[in-house]
């Protein structure tokens, strides 16, 4: 039996968009993330504090980073996606891409 990928994979041309687009979402997940580091090492009672529903800011801030981590990927999907298609779109018409 031959293992191999259900499509075959070749050059990506959207690569580097789609590179820069990851670094930028990256480091702004990591500035929210910093945050979150930063309170726990500077300022730990905050962390107990009530925010909203008798939940303290660690478990809201929590959940905010997973549900951000969340959002950030189907944000980008949807923009590499689009990418993609406009370029896919380009090269039918025989343009050429950025």
């Amino acid at each position: 039996m031959l293992h191999e990928p259900a499509a075959q994979a070749g050059n990506d041309p959207a690569s580097e968009f789609k590179k820069k687009v990851g670094i930028r979402m990256f480091i702004a997940y990591a500035v929210v993330y910093a945050g979150f580091i930063i309170i726990n090492t500077a300022a730990p009672k905050l962390m107990g504090r009530q925010i909203v529903f008798g939940l303290n800011l660690a478990v809201t801030y929590g959940f905010g980073l997973i549900l951000l981590a969340i959002i950030s990927g189907l944000i980008y999907n949807a923009i590499c996606t689009r990418k993609e298609d406009e370029m896919e779109a380009a090269e039918k018409n025989g343009e050429t891409n950025e």
